[in-house]
């Protein structure tokens, strides 16, 4: 497996000898409905003080802070465990802040995919069942994809005002027709029909142009393709048990996937291999693997990070940050 990485800002949190272990827990309250979250904040302290810990910190995340303040406001009170109790957008920011410290994370999915806690095997349906192996599992060493990229906050923003930023995924980017998909699915249908909501956006974008990109892997020569999505992968599997790419959480490596239809019969080529993983063949399928990838196209396209629109791009890095985060699994 390649080198852990480490980064020297900040230190995992010791408990002071003799005292209980301390958990926080970082919650998407926009999750819970009622007193629900009352209810399972109730459940999850007597879980924890009944496996011996002090009661957990409870802090929730908000529209102008989604979790990586609260994870670090957590690690500054050196607690021994951070839970995200949420969906895979949760989980990537409260992971931002745990990304080289060493401190593990636990997954308490909240969320509609869980895609992180799936491809783990960890319990989807029970926020206790989830703490107790946040609490008593064995850490796992996964590593996490980084992008450095010129980022536009919305399509009104002119090119010479990009933002040089550094964002982190856990499952997958993507730009193009995924990222547009995500980003056009109106929050009030999200609300009313979940996931349908999306299939409603893709259909809309579906007939869309395909976009140049130039590609650089691991410092070879440039490559110019006419994509419709360029995908980025961490892990394997997405809803309904659909599996993109043999990714490995733990490999040192990125899996790259680089859709080129511009038909429909195109798209249905691309379905016939998703659906047959890859048995049936493509060629508006192209896969590779990778440790860095540089990507410059011509025209701006969306970016979603684990399931998160975050803008446009037309310029971006990513590379895999080996053994980067701690994460609690089943023992």
């Amino acid at each position: 497996m390649a080198a852990s990485y480490q980064s020297a800002e900040s230190l995992p949190g010791v408990a002071v000898e003799g005292s209980c272990p301390r958990v926080a827990v970082v919650v998407n309250p926009s999750k819970f409905s009622g007193g629900d979250a009352l209810r399972v904040r109730g459940q999850l302290r007597d879980a924890a003080v009944g496996l011996g810990w002090a009661e957990p910190m409870w802090l929730e995340t908000t529209v102008e802070d989604p979790g990586r303040g609260q994870a670090q406001a957590a690690l500054d009170e050196g607690v021994d465990v951070v839970c995200a109790l949420g969906g895979d957008g949760t989980v990537r920011a409260v992971a931002s802040a745990l990304i080289g410290t060493g401190v593990p994370l636990g997954l308490l999915p909240g969320g509609t995919g869980n895609l992180l806690a799936r491809n783990l095997g960890l319990p989807l349906d029970s926020p206790v069942e989830a703490l107790r192996v946040a609490l008593r599992g064995v850490d796992r060493r996964l590593d996490v994809g980084r992008v450095r990229l010129e980022l536009l906050r919305d399509e009104q923003v002119p090119l010479d005002q990009a933002q040089l930023v550094e964002e982190f995924f856990l499952i997958m980017a993507g730009i193009g027709f995924d990222a547009s998909m995500i980003a056009g699915a109106p929050e009030e249908l999200k609300a009313q029909v979940g996931a349908v909501a999306y299939v409603w956006s893709g259909l809309r974008h579906l007939r869309g142009e395909r976009f140049e990109v130039r590609m650089w892997t691991d410092g070879g020569p440039g490559v110019l393709r006419k994509a419709r999505t360029v995908l980025f992968a961490n892990v394997s599997e997405l809803q309904g048990g659909i599996s993109l790419l043999p990714a490995e959480p733990d490999d040192g490596l990125l899996d790259a996937l680089v859709l080129t239809p511009k038909s429909l019969t195109g798209w249905l080529s691309v379905a016939t291999h998703v659906l047959t993983r890859g048995r049936a063949g493509s060629e508006r399928v192209h896969t590779s693997r990778f440790q860095s990838m540089q990507l410059r196209l011509r025209v701006p396209q969306h970016i979603q990070l684990d399931g998160d629109a975050i803008g446009l791009t037309r310029a971006l890095d990513t590379s895999s940050l080996p053994g980067a985060l701690v994460v609690r699994v089943r023992t």
